[in-house]
């Protein structure tokens, strides 16, 4: 597959740099559903993220926390490449590719209200290019570093346009001190270009602790410094969409209640992967749909 001119060069250069973004973050702005209205499609244009607290009634969260545990009864012990252990323990960091290999987390990913949404602000038919559940057991959840979410899929995917986004569903409330989500209002118009040549099936090591793809210190300084830190945090249920290029992190979780989420990233069908812009080979399809 021949690549496609790279707008958004990283990992390539010996020093960070802040490029512009070259993208439209909203696609579609004549609004096509009855989900969100104007005003929740311009915040999210501006800011790069919207949370619709309690999008879930709660006999569907309880569901969810229902399913959420068994997947991890079920992984615990087991060697399957799609469930991520904690950098120093036998912990369950993450389970990859749940939208299609368990019945009742692929029906949550085509929830007909999240993917209007999703339609709308992508302007086009989508597909999951990713999907996870998140954990981060009480004391002992380890944190996620700053990142942005395109840098990677971008590097070690082939993504070639900013036409993606993330929805991350609270599985348990999400609050102030169990280590929930932390986003940068505004940074999703700034690219990140990151140093340091990606390794060979970096993938192996980057989803337990990533060290390729991280952003410098400065820039990340820049981003906030011109906006702000925001915390959206709410009830089991609750929704957050961010666009692909926001920057994002959490801390580790020291409480004694867990915090976990269910992520389904979601692609435009026009966003079709080429071959990596920085390095040598795919990630595999449980981490990458292709």
């Amino acid at each position: 597959m021949k690549q496609l001119v790279d707008d958004y060069p990283t990992r390539k250069q010996a020093v960070p740099a802040l490029l512009e973004r070259k993208d439209p973050v909203v696609y579609e702005k004549t609004l096509n559903q009855s989900e969100i209205g104007s005003l929740e499609l311009d915040f999210y244009e501006q800011n790069g993220f919207l949370f619709l607290e309690s999008f879930f009634a709660d006999e569907e969260v309880a569901r969810f926390k229902t399913e959420t545990k068994r997947l991890l009864t079920e992984a615990h012990g087991s060697k399957r490449p799609e469930v991520i252990l904690e950098p120093e323990s036998e912990e369950v960091r993450s389970i990859f590719s749940v939208h299609s290999e368990d019945a009742f987390f692929q029906q949550l990913a085509n929830s007909p209200r999240l993917l209007a949404i999703v339609k709308q602000i992508l302007g086009s038919d989508v597909y999951v290019h990713q999907s996870r559940i998140n954990f981060k057991p009480g004391f002992t959840g380890k944190e996620f570093y700053w990142h942005s979410d395109f840098e990677t899929w971008h590097a070690e995917d082939g993504m070639p346009r900013m036409r993606a986004l993330s929805c991350s569903i609270a599985l348990e409330d999400n609050n102030y001190y169990n280590g929930s989500l932390m986003v940068i209002p505004g940074s999703h118009r700034w690219f990140v270009s990151c140093v340091g040549e990606t390794p060979e099936d970096h993938y192996k090591e980057s989803l337990r602790r990533q060290e390729y793809g991280v952003p410098d210190q400065e820039s990340l300084t820049k981003l906030v410094n011109q906006s702000r830190i925001e915390m959206p945090v709410g009830k089991a249920g609750s929704v957050l969409l961010f666009d692909c290029n926001t920057m994002h992190g959490s801390s580790a979780n020291i409480s004694p209640y867990p915090r976990s989420n269910a992520f389904f990233v979601y692609n435009s069908v026009e966003n079709k992967l080429q071959e990596p812009f920085s390095s040598s080979k795919p990630r595999p399809n449980y981490i990458a749909a292709r």
